[in-house]
């Protein structure tokens, strides 16, 4: 089979697909350094699986696993040393074969692989675990004035639209950027996307 690595720490990249290449039914491994190259070698070559890393220059990984489900037919595996739900919630809704992450070896990443060649899902049990206790922290009214923030709206337009106060509404949203950790109205709305729960 054919793989393709791509991962920006060339050393990590490098063992990797020197370990890849012992295994027996490895014929080639394919490396990119980042999204963009990525992408140009699955569009110039026969590739059964790609392997990407999340967090990479020029396009992300999640960029590259949306490219490739509206162009390519293959199999897409992430793997990532981070276990952010919002990451995870996006590859899965793009159809992404495997989500794993790093600390693991090489022959469960083959059996990964193998997983995924066979036509099956896999996912990290550390990931599904994250993302069932992500519980949403926003209160009903909180959650109503965040989906009117995160449609532009300014706090007197919210306030005339629930028929609050604009005192009561600063104190909201206030209390929305403290509980999402955000530091203005876009970032508090971009962090409830990317939890689903706007």
């Amino acid at each position: 089979m054919k793989l393709l690595v791509a991962e920006d720490q060339s050393m990590l990249r490098d063992a990797l697909c020197q370990l890849l290449l012992m295994e027996d039914d490895v014929d080639d491994v394919l490396q990119a350094g980042d999204g963009e190259e990525a992408i140009e070698l699955v569009k110039t070559n026969s590739i059964d699986v790609a392997i990407l890393d999340v967090e990479m220059p020029k396009k992300s990984g999640l960029d590259v696993l949306e490219w490739i489900r509206e162009h390519k037919d293959l199999k897409v595996i992430i793997v990532t040393t981070f276990k952010r739900v919002g990451y995870f919630e996006r590859a899965v809704k793009s159809g992404v074969d495997a989500y794993v992450l790093k600390d693991r070896s090489t022959s469960e990443l083959m059996s990964t692989i193998h997983t995924v060649l066979a036509g099956k899902k896999e996912y990290s049990p550390e990931l599904m675990e994250s993302m069932i206790s992500q519980d949403n922290p926003l209160s009903p009214q909180e959650k109503r004035i965040l989906q009117l923030i995160s449609l532009g709206k300014s706090n007197q337009d919210i306030a005339d639209t629930l028929y609050l106060s604009n005192g009561t509404v600063r104190n909201y949203t206030s209390s929305i950027f403290n509980k999402l950790s955000a530091n203005n109205r876009v970032e508090a709305a971009r962090i409830a996307k990317d939890k689903g729960w706007l």
